[in-house]
């Protein structure tokens, strides 16, 4: 089965702006990572491919990573990603008078993964990326019209996660 998802965000800013957010993924000064309400992203050694790390349970070395424009990552075969064959990418593509940043995740799996991903991974990831995706249009200087917010189930999944870390 196939596991696809896309978020984006327009950003009125130029290329070298929108870019800094990318560059500063998992580094001490990390703007676009939600890393005061999620697991932070960080990784074994410095954002570059081959370096392995991910956030919380969610687990990737880095694939590819083109300065001010893209950073890709593979899933590791462990953690939550257990049972996902791709990745995910952060990536910028230039418009008239800003850019387009998107993050896409891709991959292959069985339909035991695909099940956990569409009722547990899914809501927390797209949480995630909106929240992400907010701190970059509070970055370029335009809040978002609509800022995130989480659902119900998100809230549920969250003090599930969190009550059991506090009895672990």
């Amino acid at each position: 089965m196939k596991v696809f998802n896309v978020h984006e965000r327009w950003l009125e800013t130029s290329m070298e702006s929108a870019g800094a957010l990318i560059d500063g993924l998992s580094g001490p000064d990390d703007r676009l990572w939600p890393g005061d309400r999620w697991p932070k992203m960080a990784f074994d050694g410095p954002l570059a491919p081959g370096s392995k790390g991910g956030h919380g349970p969610v687990r990737y070395r880095v694939r590819e990573y083109r300065p001010g424009r893209k950073a890709a990552f593979d899933f590791e075969k462990h953690g939550l990603t257990r049972g996902l064959a791709g990745g995910h990418s952060f990536e910028l593509r230039p418009g008239d008078g800003g850019v387009w940043l998107r993050h896409v995740i891709e991959a292959d799996c069985r339909f035991g993964s695909w099940l956990h991903w569409r009722l547990l991974i899914r809501p927390l990831h797209d949480a995630l990326l909106e929240d992400a995706l907010d701190n970059a249009e509070n970055i370029a200087g335009r809040p978002p019209a609509r800022p995130a917010r989480w659902g119900l189930w998100v809230r549920l999944l969250r003090w599930i996660i969190a009550r059991g870390a506090r009895g672990a």
